[in-house]
């Protein structure tokens, strides 16, 4: 069985969220092309769950968030924990490399590799590209390709806005 083909949307409704819908085709089906593609649309666009020793952006709260689905994936099914960390950042200000917790940047970095790193180690895709990079005051782009051998086969960019929380 494959997956319904989600797509990207242009429009970011949330200054630190990303879009996603269902593709239809000419003929009102769903389209189920680009199964991989969608797995990692998935994957950058769910929520993980934290580690104990993660800060949560809400300090009142105990909620670690995460997929129920994930507890003991790899033992019930031979998957892994689905999503990403990058939830944590949402309130986090733009720091550099000097900050207590270290550069902004390079934790959405990791974030983004940890979340596409079972991809390869089940070699469903060969090699991954991801860059990450601060573009203005308030803003950080990735990039986040991931290749079937020596072909691309999925290429996505990701714009996260930061309005007002910028380095201090």
């Amino acid at each position: 069985m494959t997956d319904i083909r989600l797509v990207q949307s242009g429009v970011f409704p949330y200054q630190t969220d990303v879009s996603v819908d269902w593709l239809l085709l000419d003929n009102g089906a769903l389209d189920s092309d680009q199964a991989l593609a969608t797995a990692v649309i998935v994957a950058l666009g769910t929520d993980r769950l934290a580690a104990r020793t993660d800060i949560l952006p809400d300090l009142d709260s105990t909620d670690r968030r995460g997929w129920w689905g994930d507890h003991e994936a790899e033992v019930i099914h031979n998957g892994w924990p689905i999503g990403t960390r990058l939830w944590l950042v949402k309130r986090d200000k733009i720091t550099g490399a000097g900050a207590q917790r270290g550069s902004l940047v390079a934790r959405i970095d990791m974030y983004i590799r940890e979340a596409i790193q079972p991809f390869l180690d089940r070699r469903i895709a060969s090699r991954m590209d991801v860059r990450v990079e601060r573009v203005g005051v308030e803003r950080i782009d990735a990039l986040v390709r991931l290749y079937r051998g020596p072909e691309l086969a999925v290429d996505l960019r990701y714009q996260v806005l930061w309005a007002g929380i910028v380095e201090s």
